[in-house]
C-alpha cells in the first residue's frame, strides 16, 4: 500500500512563521479522518510528537548554495544492504538503511514482529529481487540516528565523475579489539 504524504509547507504550524535557510524543524504525519496530513513546527514550537503520530521526523531547510544530493541508486543501496547482512557491528547501520529502503520503496514492510525475548524485527519484502527479509529493530536515540545518517551519506556519496562509489568500498570495517 502506498502513502502520499505531503511536503513540507515550509511554515510553522504552530507560529505560521517561515523556516530560514538551514533552520531544524519537525514533522509530523498524523491520520485524520482517513487522510495522512503533515505538520511541520520549529525546534520552537516542537511540543513533541503527539500520542495519535503515525511518524515523526527531525529536518533542516535546504540552503540555496547547497547543491542537491543525489540519490543513490537503488542497486547499490540494495548492494550495500546484502554486504551488511552478515555484519553484526553494523546492526544499527542495517537497520536504518532498511528504513531508508522503505521509505524509498525499494522494500515493502510487511510486518513486525517481537519475539519471546523482546527482540523486534521487520519483515520486508523486495519486489526487485522477490525475496524478504528480517531485520532487526534497533532502539536509538536522536544522535544516533543522525551519525548513523550522516555514515550513510558518506557511504552512498557521489563521485566526482557522477557515479556511486561502489559500496564493496565503502563498508565500514569493524574495529579490532585491544
Amino acid at each position: 500500500m502506498d502513502y502520499n504524504i505531503e511536503h513540507s509547507t515550509r511554515h510553522c504550524t504552530t507560529t505560521g512563521r517561515e523556516f530560514a535557510e538551514g533552520e531544524e524543524y519537525y514533522s509530523v504525519v498524523e491520520d485524520s479522518g482517513g487522510t495522512l496530513r503533515r505538520h511541520d513546527y520549529s525546534a520552537e514550537a516542537w511540543p513533541g510528537p503527539p500520542a495519535e503520530a503515525l511518524a515523526w521526523w527531525k529536518c533542516r531547510m535546504p540552503r540555496r548554495e547547497e547543491k542537491k544530493n543525489r540519490a543513490a541508486p537503488s542497486q547499490v543501496l540494495l548492494e550495500l544492504f546484502h554486504q551488511l547482512a552478515d555484519r553484526a557491528d553494523q546492526r544499527q547501520l542495517r537497520y536504518v538503511l532498511t528504513l531508508l529502503m522503505i521509505r524509498r520503496r525499494i522494500f515493502r514492510l510487511e510486518e513486525t514482529t517481537r519475539d519471546a525475548r523482546g527482540i523486534e524485527t521487520v519483515l520486508v519484502y523486495c519486489p526487485r529481487d522477490e525475496a524478504s527479509y528480517q531485520v532487526e529493530a534497533v532502539d536509538l536515540d536522536a544522535a544516533q540516528v543522525q551519525a548513523i545518517q550522516d555514515e550513510l551519506s558518506r557511504m552512498l556519496a557521489m563521485n566526482q565523475s557522477g557515479e556511486p562509489t561502489p559500496a564493496s568500498e565503502q563498508v565500514p570495517q569493524a574495529e579490532p579489539h585491544k
